[in-house]
């Protein structure tokens, strides 16, 4: 029994034979590879949090200057105000569209 190896865990140890020996490293290796997975897995999520955050945040950003454009330039001609706003509204709703896309195209 001398010849064993001997494994140690949380203080504790204990000797073992060169077969447990194996199947101890090869759960150690199943654990590491199953780390791994959950690590690539969760950089992937936040990946694609940041590109719907960067599309959505530039995409804001865009439609706020384009309702003040909008604004501004009905303050100068009060009787093109409709035709703004419908141009405004379709940029407005053309960002969406490309946030929901980015959004459809990251979840893959």
């Amino acid at each position: 029994m001398s010849n064993l190896p001997v494994v140690s865990s949380g203080g504790l140890s204990w000797p073992v034979s060169r077969r447990g020996g194996r199947a101890l490293a090869a759960l150690d290796d199943q654990a590491t590879f199953a780390l791994a997975r959950i690590e690539h897995a969760a950089d992937l999520q936040v990946a694609r949090i940041d590109a719907v955050d960067l599309v959505g945040e530039r995409a804001m950003q865009r439609v706020a200057m384009v309702s003040q454009m909008e604004q501004q330039l009905a303050s100068m001609v009060p009787l093109a105000a409709s035709r703004l706003q419908a141009i405004g509204d379709m940029v407005a709703l053309a960002a969406v569209d490309i946030v929901a896309d980015t959004r459809r195209q990251v979840g893959r």
